[in-house]
């Protein structure tokens, strides 16, 4: 039998989870935490950078500050990336450092807002490609636009999206 809606229940898929929520916490975080390795603090279930201004040294109804490793550094510590940026092309040999210094302005604007938003790692093996990994694959996403918007070129997004993986390929010659 056919409806009068455009679509059909089939085209809607259930999205299976290969890896059994393997970048998913079991439970949250005990609150308030911080981060023994870059000292990020846990207050409300939202990881930041710094201790909010308008919370008091010591509540009402003190707690105890829980001692852990945030998901971030985590990540880093077992190498797991969320999101890789290619970068290539004459331009990227003859603007190295330019380009260089604008991904890593990005992301530390983006740590100020998502403080599990890092860069893992920045390789240039050769002077015409730089290769970017990230936390996170938004990250990825935000430096791809900011060398588009930056310096134009021709950029292009794939997801995986059952394995939270995002590859920018960005390139200008």
């Amino acid at each position: 039998m056919t409806g009068s809606k455009p679509h059909a229940n089939a085209t809607f898929t259930h999205r299976v989870d290969h890896e059994r929520k393997r970048h998913h916490e079991q439970r949250s975080q005990p609150e308030p935490a911080v981060c023994e390795v870059c000292n990020a603090y846990y207050p409300h279930r939202r990881w930041q950078f710094a201790k909010p201004a308008n919370e008091p040294d010591k509540p009402h109804f003190w707690k105890e500050v829980h001692r852990t490793v945030c998901p971030a550094c985590r990540q880093e510590a077992h190498g797991e990336a969320r999101g890789f940026l290619y970068a290539s092309g004459n331009f990227v040999a003859t603007h190295h450092g330019d380009i260089a210094r604008l991904l890593f302005n990005v992301a530390d604007r983006a740590s100020e807002d998502d403080p599990l938003a890092r860069i893992l790692s920045f390789e240039s093996l050769d002077r015409d490609t730089i290769t970017v990994t990230t936390t996170t694959e938004h990250l990825a996403q935000r430096l791809g636009h900011a060398l588009d918007n930056s310096y134009q070129g021709e950029v292009h997004f794939r997801f995986a999206h059952e394995d939270k993986l995002a590859r920018v390929t960005w390139h200008r010659d």
